[in-house]
C-alpha cells in the first residue's frame, strides 16, 4: 500500500467519523458541507427505502427533520474498509447508533440500531467528501428508559 493511499484512507476515516460526530451535535450545517454539492444520500430499514435526498440543501434539510426527533443522538462507528482509486474511493462502514427521545405515547425511549454505510468518496480541491452514502438500517432495539 502506497503513503498516498495510507493518507487517503486516514482522511476518509476521519470524514467518515466526523459525519457521526456533528450528528450527535446536531451540528447538520457543518455536516452537509461534508458531502459533494451533487451527493446523494439514500436510507433503507430493512429491505425498505425510507428516504432519498439529493444535493447539500436536502441532504442538510432531511438530517435536520430526523435529528429533531431525538434529545440525544450517539454514534458508536466500527470497522470499515475503503478502496481508494486517485481521487474517488468507495467503502463499507459500521455504526451503531443510539438515539433517545419521546415515542408517540409520549414516553422517553432509547431506539439503538445497527446501520452500516455503503459509501462513494470524491477528493475536490484537496478534501476528501462524501459523493453518496447509502444507510442500511439493519435492526433496531427500542427499550423505555
Amino acid at each position: 500500500m502506497t503513503q498516498e493511499i495510507m493518507q487517503a484512507k486516514m482522511e476518509i476515516k476521519e470524514l467518515v467519523d466526523t459525519f457521526s460526530i456533528l450528528a450527535d451535535e446536531k451540528d447538520v450545517k457543518t455536516q452537509a458541507d461534508l458531502f459533494a454539492e451533487d451527493a446523494v444520500l439514500t436510507s433503507y430499514q430493512g429491505e425498505q427505502k425510507i428516504s432519498e435526498q439529493h444535493g447539500r440543501e436536502e441532504i442538510e434539510a432531511g438530517c435536520a427533520a430526523f435529528l429533531a426527533l431525538f434529545d440525544t443522538v450517539y454514534h458508536m462507528n466500527g470497522q470499515q474498509v475503503v478502496h481508494v482509486d486517485g481521487d474517488h474511493a468507495k467503502g463499507k462502514s459500521y455504526c451503531q447508533v443510539v438515539l433517545i427521545g419521546k415515542n408517540e405515547e409520549g414516553k422517553r425511549v432509547r431506539n439503538m440500531q445497527g446501520v452500516w454505510y455503503e459509501d462513494e468518496y470524491v477528493k475536490q480541491d484537496g478534501r476528501w467528501l462524501i459523493a453518496n452514502r447509502t444507510s442500511h438500517f439493519t435492526w433496531t432495539d427500542v427499550k423505555e428508559v
